[in-house]
């Protein structure tokens, strides 16, 4: 069974930078689209960024462009969010997604496979 296993969350200041990795067990994602999205209390799940099979293709929410970086390391079958000038509203859990697809892809419903989260809070 395929499983996307996120880490990297956890409490840091505002201004801070934290780096989130997704890792995918049981299969190899190099040639699936992946994006990352997050989802505050009380709020619905929102995109955050995405990149395509090779990494030569991202795409970022308008809330965090120039803020986070999504990139990827096929070799290591591993896909990173770093996030720098991190904001009190960025608190949320943090969702790594994959699509057997080589594109980039921004909507919710557009994923295949969905990992358990990881919680970030930036504390003001």
């Amino acid at each position: 069974q395929v499983q996307l296993v996120e880490s990297g969350g956890g409490l840091v200041q505002a201004g801070g930078s934290l780096r989130l990795s997704c890792a995918p067990s049981g299969r190899t994602f190099s040639s699936y689209g992946m994006g990352w999205f997050r989802q505050a209390p009380g709020k619905e799940r929102e995109f955050v960024a995405t990149i395509n099979w090779s990494g030569g293709r991202t795409y970022y929410a308008d809330s965090v462009k120039g803020r986070f970086t999504i990139s990827r390391d096929n070799a290591k079958n591993t896909v990173y969010l770093q996030m720098n000038s991190l904001k009190p509203e960025d608190t949320a859990v943090y969702y790594c997604a994959g699509r057997s697809r080589r594109d980039y892809f921004y909507s919710v419903g557009e994923y295949d496979y969905w990992g358990q989260g990881t919680q970030v809070t930036v504390s003001s």
